[in-house]
């Protein structure tokens, strides 16, 4: 297995991963948008963080799923030590919010790709449903949009989170300006960053993934305080082989300046956010 410079701290938080399957107990949304991986299930990944050395976890609701979150919610109770970031609207009950919070959720996703359920023009609605949680959203877009979205982004009453640092499907520069105006986000205080599946943008490719992992450098150097780590387990959209998640874990070790940012994003800044 492969080791990050640092130890492993016993509370480290994987902040983006997936639960699937059995189809028979958790049927699939007819909105959602590729296969489904069931043979990634709750056995898999409690045996994954066993092996790895990782004490807390955060379960994101899948596309797969829409917004039947039980399939997330069982996975939360049966880990222990867990969170979770459900798949919401504008119209969920009120008393279904204040019941998912009782059962961990403490994110609202919107996926604003193919398979998400709450566009840009009701984001501003849904985060105001959740903000009086003290939930945050979190958002997944292509991160070439980041100039276009940063005023929305700013203007939102809650916190928020923006996936995959950033996401830039189109490569960028850490000077480009998407990254500028990422860069202004994370500054207003508000706005958090997960450092997460490097791969699923980089053209440069394994094992380093140096064109995102510069990204990566500058924007944790940024905003030390409010980034967070995540596996993206099972890795859904990675061809086969998967990314190994400790070879992940590692990665980071080497885009963080030193110890001390390191247990932040690990600990530190996931307590905060997730409320553990």
């Amino acid at each position: 297995m492969t080791r990050p410079r640092f130890a492993v701290p016993a509370a480290t938080t994987d902040c983006h991963m997936h639960i699937y399957g059995p189809e028979s107990r958790y049927p699939v949304a007819p909105t959602n948008p590729s296969p489904v991986p069931f043979a990634y299930d709750l056995a898999a990944y409690a045996a994954l963080r066993q092996r790895v050395g990782m004490g807390r976890t955060v379960v994101v609701q899948p596309t797969a799923y829409g917004a039947d979150n039980a399939c997330t919610l069982d996975a939360v109770a049966a880990l222990g030590e867990a969170r979770a970031v459900v798949v919401v609207t504008p119209e969920t009950p009120v008393a279904e919010l204040h019941r998912l919070h009782a059962l961990g959720a403490r994110g609202a996703r919107a996926f604003l790709l193919k398979g998400g359920l709450v566009p840009w023009e009701r984001l501003h609605d849904l985060a105001a449903h959740v903000a009086p949680l003290g939930w945050h959203v979190q958002l997944q877009f292509d991160g070439g949009e980041m100039e276009q979205r940063e005023a929305l982004i700013r203007d939102l009453p809650c916190p928020v989170v923006i996936d995959h640092i950033g996401r830039f499907e189109t490569p960028v520069a850490p000077d480009a300006a998407p990254m500028r105006a990422l860069l202004r986000l994370l500054e207003t205080g508000k706005v958090w960053l997960k450092a997460s599946s490097p791969y699923g943008t980089s053209r440069s490719g394994p094992p380093d993934y140096a064109d995102v992992a510069a990204l990566a450098r500058s924007l944790i150097a940024a905003a030390p305080g409010r980034v967070v780590w995540g596996s993206n387990w099972p890795h859904p959209n990675a061809p086969e082989p998967k990314p190994d998640v400790a070879a992940l874990l590692a990665l980071l070790a080497d885009w963080v300046p030193d110890e001390a940012t390191w247990r932040a994003v690990l600990v530190d800044n996931p307590a905060r956010l997730y409320d553990f």
